[in-house]
């Protein structure tokens, strides 16, 4: 900046300086100039004296001759001063030319050498400027690197805590799951136990009736045989049912088809989504209309609808659902945000019904219990 500033100030000296040099110059020649109109008027004064002192003197005394002699003798001297002073002149106005030239060069010489150092400043300025945001876009960069470094760091964190929390949070669930179900387990032993205690209680009973009643063998007799025989054919049908027992195994996950009906479309890519990774087969219905268009097209295994739609909502869906004899025993999932439609499900015959937000191990375990009810041919 100060560099910037020394050239201009030192470009106004040099043009002070040429100007008093000038302004001298021309004060010696109007000096000049008025010396030599001075001497002029006192020529012309001398003339006019001597005109008008001529008639009154003889023109032959000797006084008047010496006059005039000597009047000659001034005018050539002031005619020789006067060329002699214009060519002094002359010759200083030729050197005032030379030397105006000479200056005037050397004005541009060092006018044009100023102008270059200042373009060169100027440049390597623009140089320092341009190198100096070159290093501070540079480091800019290296920051912004840095933080979005940093910020995929931190999600990656966070997305590792909440995968952990979920897988902790699936753990827990299936354990409590694996619990209910163990007791569900040795609940229906018991029962059945309790079952083949009393049917044993009972055949000891018959068999103390039979005995008491042998009196009346004959009667019983014929009794008896259509008993056999009506035991032979149970015999030989629940052997077939074992048989058909025998030759079946259990719906695999990629085979299970599960029907999703809700009006929201990010609702069932949500779900699609989480059940295609889950190998289920899935089929995507918009209203109740298309739902049951779709179960008429192909029986799935499980309904998963939402309760408020147009047109047929989740209620009359699951109504029509139970109301038909192929659909009457097919599971049904609603998903619901109130909690105050538990009776209205359970009157519709809804087999569970989800709150929202619920969890996807949720939803996933009540797809479970409907697959692993299928049996079909193996």
């Amino acid at each position: 900046m100060n560099e910037l500033l020394t050239w201009p100030l030192a470009a106004v000296a040099v043009a002070v300086v040429l100007f008093l040099l000038w302004l001298g110059r021309r004060r010696q020649q109007k000096s000049r100039a008025d010396a030599r109109r001075r001497e002029a008027e006192r020529l012309t004064l001398a003339r006019a004296e001597y005109a008008t002192r001529a008639p009154r003197v003889p023109a032959e005394s000797a006084r008047q001759q010496a006059d005039d002699q000597a009047l000659r003798e001034v005018e050539a001297a002031v005619s020789q001063r006067l060329g002699q002073q214009r060519a002094e002149e002359e010759q200083l106005e030729a050197e005032r030319a030379r030397v105006e030239h000479e200056e005037a060069l050397r004005f541009e010489a060092q006018a044009r050498r100023l102008a270059e150092q200042r373009a060169e400043t100027q440049r390597r300025e623009a140089d320092e400027q341009a190198a100096r945001e070159a290093a501070e876009a540079a480091e800019a960069e290296r920051l912004a690197q840095e933080r979005a470094e940093a910020e995929r760091l931190a999600q990656e964190a966070a997305a590792r805590e909440a995968e952990a929390r979920r897988l902790a949070d699936l753990k827990a669930q299936q354990e409590a799951e694996a619990e209910r179900q163990a007791r569900e387990q040795a609940a229906r032993e018991a029962a059945e136990l309790q079952r083949l205690e009393d049917e044993r209680a009972a055949r000891e009973a018959e068999a103390l009736r039979l005995a008491a009643e042998q009196a009346e063998a004959e009667r019983l007799a014929a009794a008896r045989r259509r008993a056999e025989e009506q035991a032979a054919r149970e015999a030989a049908e629940a052997a077939a049912a074992a048989a058909a027992a025998l030759a079946t195994r259990e719906l695999r996950a990629d085979e299970t088809l599960v029907l999703v009906a809700d009006d929201s479309k990010i609702v069932r890519v949500k779900i699609s989504r989480l059940l295609t990774g889950q190998t289920y087969r899935v089929a995507l219905a918009e209203s109740g209309e298309q739902a049951l268009e779709l179960m008429a097209a192909e029986l799935p295994h499980l309904l998963i609808t939402d309760v408020e739609m147009p047109g047929i909502d989740g209620f009359e869906l699951t109504r029509q659902v139970r109301a038909a004899a192929v659909t009457a025993d097919l599971p049904v999932v609603m998903i619901t945000s109130s909690d105050d439609k538990q009776a209205e499900a359970a009157a519709a015959g809804v087999t569970q019904l989800l709150g929202k937000p619920y969890s996807e191990e949720a939803l996933i375990a009540a797809i479970e219990r409907a697959r692993l009810a299928v049996r079909v041919p193996a």
